[in-house]
């Protein structure tokens, strides 16, 4: 959120009354050191800020984009009495697609069709998934997918993410989700003192002051008064956004490993585990073996998976060497979500271990419920549109902030300037004693956490001192010779 000086330079046209009445009022040098971060922040990173919108405005679109260009593939023609055989399914997946190996299987329910997702190291991270229809048991399409992810909405995700630019495009996000949280709550703080201090706190805090004159003013608050409204979901994003980023992401999960908060491990060891009483692992006929080879063993896994309580869609991952358990855990990721996990025994339908979201540490359950509401799946629609409307107003706020900087410009004869200039200098030099001491090591700790913010924090002090170290030159006064004209 790009905002502009909010410390209350008096402008040229203000008559002199009001600015000894200003003058009484002078910014703490905490506000004034905040409003110039902020400035700085803001012109230089809204770029930043404004692709990530536009990215994200785009992304917030991908289910109804999805069932438009793939809606063959994902959905059946008509919904049948009963499906066929999980084994079935797998088999026919097998038919259309001989090569890779079955990483894992969605099997389909109500309108959706089944997912068999096969690996192939050609593809490296992505695979290509065979979509069945559950009641015929027909191949209704292929398509080359990421982590489940249609190729138009990955297409979205990495212009979202990297700007297709890989690893190195990865910068410019975490940049973003680094630096949006020091704005919103910079620009919140700033906004708050400038209200208080005009007795309009209440008034025009939540609605913009439209009796103020037309120019920057005006612009000012919507600006501000638009930020406000979306600071919330703007913090929200900053942080959930964070989680997985490059560097900030990998100490995010550092922390959570430390804390013991992370999402817990599933075992997937079948020493010493007997076969159940019911003798599931026989229900289909003779003895079978637990390989995703055998297409039987995925109805074991599933009618375990089912009998459980596993209930509505479920992913089945066949172990990825013999000998182990396979995995099975819901993928309902909308509210309420459902996201219980357990591993089988894929030849005899033992349930051997398990791990249910109710008993996740609180920690790894927001992560995780965070992450979907950052990507617009936890509520539906209504999460779409929450998110559509944050990116929108978000662009909003950043053309305002430039817009302010242009009308800030000065006008006068002999002062005309491109833009307007930034907040005032010295803000440092009015904190108290122990601010420094205090301040140094907090901010060398965010730094060091989140290292995209510490990096670009030194660049915007290394331009700071620049610029004053040039302003001061240019206004060095030109020494004149103390001897007399003609000697």
């Amino acid at each position: 959120m790009s905002v502009t000086d909010l410390s209350g330079d008096p402008t040229p046209d203000v008559p002199a009354a009001a600015q000894t009445a200003r003058s009484s009022r002078e910014p703490t040098p905490f506000a004034a050191l905040l409003t110039r971060l902020h400035f700085y922040a803001g012109i230089l990173v809204a770029p930043f800020l404004l692709v990530t919108a536009l990215t994200g405005l785009a992304y917030t679109i991908t289910p109804q984009l999805d069932q438009a260009l793939y809606g063959d593939q994902l959905a059946v023609a008509a919904v049948g009495d009963q499906p066929t055989t999980l084994a079935q399914q797998v088999t026919a997946a097998r038919a259309a697609h001989p090569d890779g190996t079955i990483a894992t299987v969605a099997p389909g329910a109500g309108d959706r069709t089944t997912r068999v997702v096969f690996s192939l190291e050609k593809l490296g991270d992505k695979q290509h998934t065979v979509y069945v229809d559950p009641y015929t048991g027909e191949v209704t399409g292929q398509l080359t997918t990421w982590f489940g992810s249609t190729p138009a909405t990955t297409w979205l995700d990495d212009l979202h993410r990297n700007l297709h630019l890989g690893e190195i495009g990865r910068h410019y996000s975490e940049i973003a989700a680094s630096w949006l949280w020091v704005l919103v709550l910079g620009g919140v703080i700033l906004w708050w003192r400038r209200r208080s201090a005009t007795r309009a706190r209440t008034t025009h805090l939540l609605i913009p002051d439209l009796s103020a004159r037309k120019g920057v003013r005006r612009t000012r608050g919507w600006h501000a008064t638009t930020g406000v409204w979306l600071a919330v979901g703007l913090l929200f994003l900053s942080a959930t956004g964070l989680t997985w980023s490059r560097y900030a992401g990998a100490n995010f999960g550092a922390g959570l490993d430390v804390l013991r908060a992370g999402t817990p491990e599933l075992s997937t060891t079948l020493d010493g585990v007997p076969p159940p009483a019911s003798g599931g692992g026989h229900q289909h006929g003779g003895a079978v073996t637990g390989t995703a080879d055998n297409p039987a063993s995925f109805d074991i896994v599933l009618t375990s998976a089912r009998g459980a309580g596993l209930s509505g869609p479920v992913e089945i991952s066949p172990a990825a060497e013999s000998g182990q358990a396979w995995t099975v855990a819901q993928v309902d990721n909308t509210w309420p979500v459902a996201k219980d996990r357990i591993s089988v025994d894929p030849t005899t339908g033992a349930v051997t271990d398990r791990s249910d979201f109710a008993d996740w540490p609180l920690l790894a359950r927001l992560s995780s419920l965070g992450i979907q509401a950052h990507m617009g799946i936890l509520f539906g629609p209504v999460n779409q549109i929450l998110l559509a409307a944050l990116a929108l107003g978000l662009l909003c706020v950043i053309v305002w902030g430039y817009r302010m900087w242009w009308q800030r410009r000065p006008t006068r004869a002999g002062r005309r300037a491109p833009l307007g200039a930034p907040p005032a200098r010295g803000g440092v030099r009015g904190l108290p004693w122990w601010a420094l001491p205090l301040g140094g090591p907090v901010t060398v700790a965010l730094g060091w956490v989140l290292p995209w913010l510490g990096v670009t924090l030194l660049g915007f002090l290394f331009i700071d001192i620049a610029l004053g170290m040039l302003t001061r030159r240019r206004r060095r006064p030109i020494p004149v010779s103390p001897a007399p004209a003609g000697s």
